[in-house]
């Protein structure tokens, strides 16, 4: 007996709500008297928050000192050109004035701009499982770090990769110039890196009561660098290795060409420093090492006051006014024509 075929009623689905599309449902019916309002309303809520946000921008304080040719800093820029002077110190200073005191916390960061963190072969060139603390990648270091994977004498490089070669190397020491003399400024250097990636991306191997000399022994720093990366800190010996907090901040790459990195803390321990920073003259002595000028850069510190929202960054508050001013010129708009034409739109037909 063969087989039946459905007829062209077999294909009709249930008679239910749900696949009949009966299910009750809300259809709201746009018109001047909901729409108008919403507008406005919306109007407000972003004007309220821009301006809550500007307020709590310029609360905070911020100082950008471009010391790339400033003060002696010229005489270190010049050096930097010549490749043949790039293992010999140069140690500049640059002085700028605080007119107005720095409340509480202050955050010292170094700034670069036209320095490009985002391109793909750049960020690709690290070995994350090295940087992990996997023993069998410590000397033998992924493709993607080629050609920074071994030095000219074939020995692996740990970190390897161009983000690891190119940290920046540049170290400060902030002096205040108060009645009685020159004052250091006491800067906390660690704890400035993630806690994720201090205590779970950047692991060092594993000892096995060795030292960390020993455990990196058989493998070369980055070309670039002036220490081995076990004696990155010769002050923390807990500081060293892979989890060493400047390197875990550098190896968090940039977004943007234009950027700044946390580079210490100010300690409020002690007078004058523990309502934060006065005002007043300051110096600042830099260890020059990092060339700008192969990419036409340029190198800032940035002392900067901190609120629950970050730093001083206008982007949100402005376009939350901009956004504002849209709507509620669109909204006045569709009043003018809501009185022009009506609310039934009868003098659209003239």
């Amino acid at each position: 007996m063969g087989k039946v075929k459905p007829g062209p009623l077999a294909r009709r689905p249930d008679n239910s709500a749900f696949q009949q599309q009966r299910l009750p449902a809300w259809s709201p019916m746009l018109t001047a008297n909901t729409v108008l309002p919403f507008f406005y309303f919306m109007a407000l809520i972003c004007m309220l928050l821009g301006v809550w946000l500007l307020l709590t921008v310029q609360s905070t304080e911020e100082l950008k000192l471009d010391y790339t040719e400033a003060g002696t800093c010229n005489l270190c820029f010049e050096k930097r050109k010549n490749v043949s002077n790039a293992a010999q110190p140069c140690i500049c200073t640059a002085v700028f004035n605080i007119k107005k005191a720095f409340k509480g916390d202050v955050f010292f960061y170094y700034g670069l701009i036209n320095f490009h963190q985002n391109l793909r072969r750049y960020m690709d060139s690290r070995d994350d499982a090295q940087m992990v603390g996997w023993k069998n990648k410590l000397k033998s270091p992924s493709s993607y770090c080629m050609p920074f994977d071994k030095d000219k004498n074939g020995v692996p490089i740990a970190p390897c990769g161009a983000v690891a070669n190119s940290i920046f190397n540049d170290s400060f020491t902030l002096s205040y110039m108060s009645s009685s003399g020159s004052v250091r400024v006491p800067l906390l250097r660690k704890g400035i890196s993630w806690y994720t990636d201090k205590n779970i991306k950047y692991r060092n191997p594993s000892t096995e009561n060795m030292t960390l000399p020993q455990v990196f022994e058989g493998t070369a720093p980055p070309l670039y660098w002036q220490k081995p990366v076990y004696d990155l800190d010769p002050l923390d010996k807990n500081n060293n290795g892979f989890i060493n907090d400047d390197l875990i901040v550098w190896m968090r790459e940039a977004a943007f060409p234009n950027f700044k990195k946390l580079y210490g803390v100010l300690h409020r321990a002690n007078k004058p420093f523990i309502n934060g920073l006065p005002a007043g003259n300051y110096s600042v002595e830099i260890s020059y090492n990092f060339p700008v000028q192969y990419f036409r850069g340029r190198k800032e510190v940035v002392l900067t006051t901190l609120t629950w929202f970050g730093g001083q960054n206008h982007f949100l508050p402005i376009a939350y006014l901009v956004t504002s001013c849209l709507i509620l010129l669109i909204a006045i708009l569709l009043t003018v024509f809501w009185f022009k034409f009506g609310k039934n739109g009868q003098n659209m037909e003239e």
